[in-house]
């Protein structure tokens, strides 16, 4: 089964680069949002984007015109009932994601597929919020959407072969990649990915080192393109705090416990990239931001 008809519930970070993706691929896109100011900035976001893509000679501005123009921004969820699949990229939060699942069962068709973005939260509870458990699945996409080839695929305990196969090869349609994992909290990603980031944070609470220190010896000693901090700042602190509070409630272990500088941070705004503020201060310039003291 082909999938043409694409469906993105939210449109922030992630959202808005799904949807664009999905534009470029040449599929009819829909995409919700709960307010119109939200769908304005994702249109311009992703005008933004493709723009940068023309400028850097990877498409044609005829290409790009065409990606936008397959996507149509709605606040109207009931929009979604002739969609072949939808994915929900709404804000990290289990009950969120369980209403929302509730509703979308009742609007789409019955052999359509639902999926989640979700980058830590059980796909197996999250397709117990519906009839079709069977044709409910995860597509954890990787931040910026656009340029990085991974997607998570997340079979949950009564997910399908043939949902499975669908989603595969859509992801390959795509442009992406996908690499099946199993449904336990943070997925094979983020399970890695957020206690490196939150040992990060503890080195920096205690004082091993300073922000810029902390990401130079993760950067040049261990080939990584970005230090922990820097990608803290870029996922977002609150974020990676709900990440690391998924993980330490779903396993249990106390080495998920998040740090309580993250948490001061989350509570004080200092968000990263979006708010402007968090490890590095952008206020001056958001491509260079400079390593805040602490």
């Amino acid at each position: 089964m082909a999938i043409n008809k694409f469906g993105v519930i939210g449109v922030g970070t992630m959202g808005n680069g799904i949807a664009q993706v999905a534009g470029q691929t040449g599929l009819d896109v829909l995409a919700v949002d709960v307010k119109q100011e939200f769908l304005d900035r994702a249109k311009a976001t992703i005008e933004k984007n493709l723009g940068r893509m023309v400028k850097k000679e990877k498409m044609t501005q005829e290409q790009a015109d065409a990606a936008l123009g397959n996507i149509t921004f709605t606040t109207d969820l009931n929009a979604l009932s002739d969609r072949e699949l939808v994915v929900e990229a709404a804000t990290e939060n289990p009950q969120i994601k369980f209403d929302i699942f509730k509703q979308i069962d009742q609007i789409v068709p019955e052999s359509s597929i639902l999926a989640s973005n979700t980058s830590t939260i059980s796909i197996t509870e999250i397709a117990a919020q519906t009839k079709r458990a069977d044709k409910v699945i995860g597509m954890h996409f990787m931040n910026p959407v656009p340029m990085m080839k991974l997607v998570e695929v997340i079979r949950g305990l009564a997910t399908s072969d043939a949902t499975y196969a669908i989603v595969k090869e859509l992801s390959e349609t795509m442009g992406k990649t996908p690499i099946l994992v199993n449904d336990y909290p943070g997925f094979v990603s983020n399970r890695v990915l957020m206690p490196m980031i939150n040992e990060a944070v503890y080195c920096l609470m205690e004082g091993v080192g300073g922000v810029a220190e902390i990401d130079g010896v993760m950067k040049l000693g261990m080939a990584h393109p970005m230090g922990p901090l820097r990608l803290a700042d870029l996922i977002g602190n609150d974020v990676c705090l709900a990440i690391m509070e998924v993980l330490h409630e779903g396993l249990g272990d106390s080495k998920y416990r998040p740090c309580p500088l993250l948490r001061k941070m989350v509570a004080a705004g200092y968000l990263g990239n979006k708010s402007g503020m968090g490890f590095y201060d952008y206020s001056e310039d958001p491509r260079n931001p400079v390593a805040r003291n602490f």
